[in-house]
């Protein structure tokens, strides 16, 4: 009787490791920034890789921060992460580890059967913003990957924080260029008027 006491027990223990495992995902297969903005063993921000599967916030076209912009006009296409966007929609401000990703694409008018107006074409660069309160003293930082690069440092103070610090609607973030998320900043009084 007290071997089959034992194998039941025993039956019953793996029973309940089986399906804790199931229950808790192997951090690989976990979705990507689960855990916050991710960094290489230098400090530099990896690239991630989905954030096309992120929010799509906007576009601009030709937008350029300096009085005499040089490059032709860009597409900017931002994304956000997902669980970011919900507590932002949900309160009206972002959470610790919140991550932007800014695409940078040509634009083109002339093309198949195209007669008026601008389409995005080939990839420029990707940048990045992250709110990362333990990990940077203005709690933001901002990134620049380049087309290829696979983790990047974050860029001098003086290079985007200062312009996103003194301009953004919303902690240091442009949502006046987000429609979408304006009105949500607006209702909860998050939303600074800036020039």
């Amino acid at each position: 009787m007290r071997k089959v006491r034992v194998l039941i027990l025993a039956i019953a223990a793996g029973g309940l490791l089986t399906q804790q495992a199931s229950h808790s995902a192997p951090a690989a297969e976990q979705p990507e920034n689960a855990r916050g903005p991710q960094y290489d063993v230098q400090g530099r921000l990896v690239r991630p890789q989905n954030y096309r599967e992120w929010i799509y916030l906007s576009s601009g076209l030709g937008m350029a921060y300096s009085p005499n912009p040089s490059a032709p006009p860009a597409f900017t296409n931002v994304f956000v992460e997902p669980g970011a966007y919900r507590a932002f929609t949900a309160t009206g401000r972002w959470p610790d580890k919140t991550m932007f990703v800014l695409e940078e694409r040509a634009a083109a008018s002339k093309g198949s059967i195209n007669k008026g107006g601008h389409f995005q074409t080939d990839l420029r660069g990707i940048a990045a913003a992250v709110k990362d309160e333990n990990h940077f003293p203005e709690k933001w930082a901002y990134f620049n990957f380049g087309l290829r690069a696979e983790s990047a440092p974050a860029n001098p103070k003086e290079a985007c924080w200062q312009c996103h610090n003194q301009h953004g609607a919303v902690d240091n973030t442009f949502v006046q260029f987000y429609p979408t998320l304006k009105p949500i900043a607006m209702k909860f009084g998050t939303y600074k008027p800036r020039e």
